[in-house]
């Protein structure tokens, strides 16, 4: 009994009422689908006219290829054929893929060298810049430095000057002022209060002794007026875009730094000017002695004074490393930068001319000059002391060590105590003139990012990472 269809034994036989031809039922209920008639006869024929079959189950019979070993020789050969074929034509994709890998790889390497060789050439062609100067006159000592042609105008060389002739001619034989802080007093020294958070991730503050407000910035786009008296935030002004670096009051203006390389002035609560120049985070900023002059520095490897009468870039200069500290000389004619090479650049602020380098243990963390005019303390990343630089000699005559990382540094206006801030505590070093030597009246393990000195010295303000802050006075 065979398929009508197919010419096969059928596994599922059926048989039409019709013509009586037996076939297998899923052909010939393809077939009728598709037709609707009798394959043999040509008849109508629907699925109703077929009768299923009852038969023992069949073996098929093995096909005529595979009946003899020959047969059996031929199949297996024709699959080993198969197989090398196959191989064959992964190895040849094996051996494109390793050629275009090598194509690959080559112009990476090409490109590599590209920017290295365009890397030397920018390097030499600042270099070559730097050894002239904004007027074009080759600079004495040749320290890689590009300036500005514009540089500072003339009202404000004036002002530079008559802010160094009128501080260095009183500085000397300026008394202590009556009231102010003394060793004795320091040693008595502890934490009387301390504010709730007020900024997360906090990085900068800046008090007013006179109002006892505290600017604080963190790492938002949001810096906070504190009232010391009041306890609580009175004020917030949106220093965005970009997250604030550092904060400073000019007068009754906030100033604010971002890491989008704008310095942000405030009054009232409001935005008055946004100075740019940064390509990159600000990380640091001054305010000369005038009070008219503002610097930033920045990751590019440059700072920037602003003209806070006008509220304008006056000039910017570029340096030959990243700079991470910024402070005026109290007399207002010397600027300091710190960076991530390690040194200490010290600058005249009239012309830009580089007038010393100190050199460090590692990259400046913090650097603060002494209101004697002839000492600049500094401390280096990671660094448990702190470097006192004698600026006539432009040599460490001093280290103090107090055993634990550093984050900040603040001389008091006398030029006697020296605040030393870490994530440890905080530490007073008193120099005493009488005996030329160094004590240490206080130390507190009160961890801090930023330290300032209250009116008179009698309170010290310290800023922790989360955001408060705690004043340390006599009880």
């Amino acid at each position: 009994m065979l398929c009508a269809i197919s010419g096969e034994a059928p596994q599922v036989p059926v048989a039409s009422r019709k013509s009586g031809n037996v076939f297998e039922k899923r052909l010939i209920e393809a077939y009728i689908g598709q037709n609707g008639k009798d394959p043999v006869t040509d008849e109508e024929l629907s699925t109703d006219d077929l009768v299923e079959l009852q038969t023992a189950k069949i073996v098929r019979p093995r096909p005529p290829t595979l009946t003899s070993i020959p047969s059996l020789l031929s199949v297996f050969q024709n699959e080993w054929d198969a197989l090398a074929l196959e191989t064959f034509a992964l190895r040849q994709q094996l051996t494109q893929t390793r050629q275009e890998l090598s194509t690959a790889l080559y112009q990476n390497d090409a490109a590599i060298r590209v920017v290295a060789r365009l890397s030397r050439e920018r390097d030499e062609a600042r270099e070559a810049l730097s050894r002239v100067s904004a007027h074009g006159i080759s600079r004495i000592n040749g320290d890689p430095m590009q300036v500005d042609t514009r540089g500072l105008s003339s009202s404000l060389i004036a002002k530079v000057e008559a802010t160094q002739e009128k501080l260095s001619r009183t500085r000397r034989k300026r008394p202590i002022p009556d009231g102010w802080v003394s060793s004795d007093a320091l040693n008595t020294f502890a934490p009387v209060d301390k504010s709730e958070s007020l900024s997360a991730a906090a990085t900068s503050f800046a008090l007013d002794t006179q109002s006892d407000s505290v600017l604080i910035g963190g790492r938002d786009n949001t810096v906070g007026v504190y009232s010391v008296r009041e306890k609580t935030i009175v004020q917030e002004m949106n220093a965005g875009p970009g997250m604030v670096t550092n904060v400073m009051w000019v007068g009754n203006r906030a100033v604010a730094s971002t890491t989008t390389g704008n310095v942000k002035i405030f009054e009232n609560g409001l935005e008055v000017a946004s100075l740019s120049g940064h390509a990159g985070e600000v990380t640091a900023i001054a305010l000369h002695p005038s009070g008219d002059i503002l610097a930033s520095t920045g990751v590019d490897k440059s700072y920037i004074f602003y003209d806070l009468t006008s509220n304008k870039m006056a000039t910017q200069v570029f340096t030959d490393a990243e700079l991470t500290t910024a402070a005026f000389h109290p007399d207002g004619h010397l600027f300091a930068a710190g960076g991530i090479d390690a040194q200490i650049k010290v600058y005249d602020v009239k012309n830009a001319t580089n007038a010393a380098n100190f050199e460090s243990t590692g990259p400046i963390r913090a650097i603060s000059f002494s209101e004697n005019g002839t000492w600049l303390a500094s401390a280096a990343k990671d660094s448990t002391s702190v470097s006192i630089w004698d600026l006539r000699k432009a040599a460490v005559v001093n280290a103090l060590d107090i055993a634990s990382p550093i984050s900040a540094l603040c001389w008091d206006y006398t030029g006697q105590f020296l605040a030393i801030a870490g994530p440890s505590g905080l530490t007073v070093q008193h120099y005493s003139k009488s005996t030329k030597g160094w004590s240490e009246p206080l130390k507190n393990a009160v961890p801090s990012v930023a330290v300032k000195w209250g009116s008179g010295g009698n309170a010290i303000f310290c800023l922790d990472a989360e955001g408060s802050i705690t004043t340390l006075a006599s009880r």
